[in-house]
């Protein structure tokens, strides 16, 4: 009998395995390093680490970074692009910014698909969606012509105004159809059909040149699952906070983009609402980088403003994840001025760590936990190995001794660096918000995030830190927390004061018409879809625009007017009710309500922990190391309460709990710790 939910999320370093039993809720975890050559590999050396029988497994979720990798190192298939003539350059002109404005040698990276491969036809449609000139076929099929001979694999078709009027694109398509019938062809009004060509564009380009990768990683995939007994659809975990099936994948690649750093801030926000706090933040902070997400009133925020690289923006709707390069590998270097800097640099997997004695000789976060007593001599359960002396030796020669330090002070400066990048990162994401970090619980998670947690706490004053039961594999958990989701989108370009109400609720019948066919084609049955609608406005003038919910059946404008005042008084902290309102796009995101994962609940015991095990560790308070008791997390039982200085380890992290610091494990078997009294 299939009870087996099974979830595998790939990160830079390790590769985490989440398994749980459908019948009892018990999860159990694997950790594996990742194989960057061929992620799959990773994948499959998991499930034979956790003794997986996929006969035995009637879920699997799947969250990647192969389309994040392929973007960063642009190992992409022959691509190509179609515009309108005269438009070729939208892509690399972009909106003429850049990401550091005062760096002159600063260069945005390039398009990513080269302007050699970027073809025109003649072809033109007003901002009404009228046909000026139409398709000329013939420059289609030379184009066609053209392509094929390159050995295209994937085509974006991006023509001017096809957001209001499809029609000379989808013909577009039809032709190129037929002379490269092998080949991906992805056209802007079915990837994003909305106003500003650089965003459509640049989001379908990235639909594009995703497609075959995503399509052959999935193909793989899904045939060797098979073959190991597995009988339904893969699931794979997409930036929105939902999940796709391969099909679908591979029409809507782009979205996959996100799907890695998604996962955690899923998980992070149900954790959290499981003990309670409808405000949360999120921090994932694993061997290469840190992702920050924020909950506010049980909602996680979502953006469009978002991409990989600076300049090439993916308009994808996506969770609001802030990344940093702060992870457990995170270099320690000294600039030409003498100043200390952790990161963006990283060990990564290999070599790792100069404590992985694997020919790094440059400190990290994690040789500087090491020096300091916080991390003891192995990970991932003891299948890594780490050398102290090897720690302590690069902390002291790259660090300690060209800035005069001794050892323990160079480590201790090494992690407040990375802590203070950290809540840099943290403040962006709340206080330059308008959201204040004492209102919020701190869920600290990933390999390394619930080692530097508190340490952030106090720096944001966040009262309250938690910890998850298994905080090194909480990404892959949050693959098994999700539903189906799609988000459509359709512009509508009008003042508020001449919007038809009923108008508007004939577009949102159309959209919803398109869900439920996405839906039913992804075998979700129609008691568990949810249709939610929205509404992008903003006041005459500007032009960035902010999402309003709305209800169904769409009734009143002015209730939606009013709504987007109250909305935009609490993001930006002014209203203007005497200016006018602009309607700019209808938004539908449509779900399939999938079973989800339960964590298993626990009696309480009560009771103050017992251990054998101490070490000498060194914390900020303290001017010295002192021997603190060392716990394993699985003796740890629900309702056991103790104070620090502690050390709290586990298969898949270590968490660090400083002097007179309250401690509680609740009956999730969360670690709840109270930073301020006034928390509890």
């Amino acid at each position: 009998m299939s009870n087996l939910r099974v979830a595998v999320d790939i990160g830079g370093t390790f590769t985490d395995i989440c398994i749980m039993d459908e019948t009892s809720g018990k999860v159990r975890v694997a950790k594996t390093s990742s194989t960057p050559d061929d992620p799959l590999q990773g994948a499959m050396n998991g499930l034979s680490a956790a003794k997986v029988d996929l006969k035995d497994v009637s879920l699997f979720s799947h969250g990647t970074t192969v389309a994040t990798n392929a973007l960063i190192t642009r190992r992409l298939p022959p691509a190509a692009m179609v515009c309108t003539r005269g438009f070729r350059d939208v892509i690399e002109i972009r909106r003429a910014n850049k990401e550091e404005l005062w760096d002159t040698y600063d260069d945005v990276a390039p398009p990513y698909i080269r302007r050699r491969d970027r073809l025109v036809v003649s072809e033109r449609i007003d901002h009404a969606g009228e046909i000026v000139e139409p398709l000329n076929e013939d420059d289609a099929r030379e184009v066609a012509r053209v392509l094929k001979k390159r050995g295209v694999e994937s085509v974006a078709i991006c023509l001017m105004n096809a957001f209001m009027n499809p029609v000379h694109e989808q013909r577009l398509r039809e032709i190129l159809a037929e002379e490269m019938p092998d080949a991906d062809i992805i056209t802007s009004s079915d990837t994003l059909p909305e106003i500003f060509e650089h965003e459509r564009f640049s989001t379908t380009v990235v639909n594009s040149i995703l497609s075959p990768v995503v399509g052959r990683y999935v193909q793989r995939m899904s045939a060797q699952l098979k073959e190991g007994g597995y009988g339904s659809d893969l699931l794979l975990l997409h930036s929105g906070g939902g999940v796709m099936t391969p099909a679908t994948a591979q029409r809507f690649a782009g979205r996959l983009a996100g799907s890695g750093i998604a996962a955690g801030a899923i998980a992070s926000r149900h954790i959290a609402m499981l003990c309670g706090y409808q405000n949360s933040i999120g921090l994932d902070m694993g061997g290469t980088s840190c992702d920050v997400s924020l909950v506010y009133g049980g909602e996680s925020r979502v953006t469009k403003d978002w991409g990989i690289e600076f300049g090439h923006p993916i308009r994808f709707p996506s969770i609001e994840v802030l990344t940093i390069g702060a992870g457990g590998g995170s270099l320690a270097w000294i600039d030409d001025v003498g100043a200390l800097h952790n990161g963006p640099q990283s060990a990564g997997a290999d070599p790792g760590p100069a404590c992985y004695s694997r020919g790094n000789e440059v400190p990290t976060n994690t040789d500087a936990n090491v020096a300091l007593g916080r991390l003891g001599t192995s990970l991932a359960g003891g299948n890594i190995t780490l050398d102290g002396n090897a720690a302590k030796n690069a902390v002291k020669s790259c660090v300690a001794e060209p800035l005069g330090m001794t050892l323990e002070e160079a480590s201790k400066s090494i992690v407040s660096v990375a802590n203070a990048n950290m809540a840099d990162a943290v403040r962006l994401i709340s206080i330059s918000r308008g959201f204040d970090p004492r209102d919020f619980a701190l869920v600290a998670f990933g390999g390394a995030g619930a080692l530097h947690g508190v340490a952030l706490a106090k720096e944001l004053s966040i009262p309250t830190v938690i910890v998850p039961p298994n905080p090194g594999v909480t990404s892959a958990l949050g693959c098994l927390l999700v539903d189906i989701r799609h988000d459509l989108a359709q512009s509508y370009l009008m003042p508020a004061g001449s919007a038809d109400a009923s108008n508007i609720e004939d577009k949102f019948s159309e959209m919803e018409t398109e869900a439920r066919v996405r839906l039913q084609a992804e075998g979700v049955a129609e008691k568990d879809m949810l249709l939610q609608r929205a509404i992008d406005m903003m006041y005459t003038g500007q032009w960035r625009s902010l999402s309003v919910s709305v209800g169904a059946p769409f009734t009143s404008v002015s209730d939606a007017v009013e709504s987007f005042h109250r909305d935009h008084e609490r993001e930006y902290a002014f209203r203007r009710d005497d200016a006018n309102v602009d309607l700019f796009r209808l938004n539908l995101t449509a779900i399939g309500i999938t079973q989800k994962a339960e964590l298993q609940s626990h009696v309480k015991s009560g009771g103050t922990p017992t251990t054998s095990a101490t070490r000498s560790v060194s914390f900020d308070e303290m001017d010295s190391p002192i021997d603190t008791p060392i716990y394993q997390h699985e003796d740890l039982s629900a309702g056991a309460a103790f104070s620090g200085p502690a050390i709290i380890e586990q298969l898949d992290s270590t968490t660090v709990i400083p002097p007179d610091v309250r401690v509680e494990v609740d009956e999730w078997l969360n670690i709840r710790i109270y930073v301020s009294e006034e928390s509890k």
